[in-house]
């Protein structure tokens, strides 16, 4: 997906991890995914350069599917859709 397209996305699960350092973002996205159903996404907002890169590999590798990451000023949105 675009960063358009990502920017205009309604998501199921927001998960703000702001001002956290790793591994708190992914250990936030870990728990949050428990609350979605297969097929829903989630958006996981951070600030910590890391999480851009260990969040889609992180997906990756438990078979869900990263969507894409959106720079906004000063954080990332990452979104993902749980299998």
């Amino acid at each position: 997906m675009d960063s358009e397209e990502l920017r205009g996305m309604e998501v199921d699960e927001l998960v703000d991890a702001r001002g956290t350092a790793c591994p708190g973002p992914l250990l936030a996205a870990k728990k949050s995914l428990g609350k979605i159903d297969s097929g829903q996404t989630m958006e996981i907002l951070s600030s910590d350069e890391g999480t851009k890169r260990d969040v889609p590999k992180w997906a990756k590798k438990k078979g869900h599917e990263y969507l894409g990451t959106v720079e906004e000023s000063g954080y990332f949105r990452i979104f993902i859709r749980k299998k």
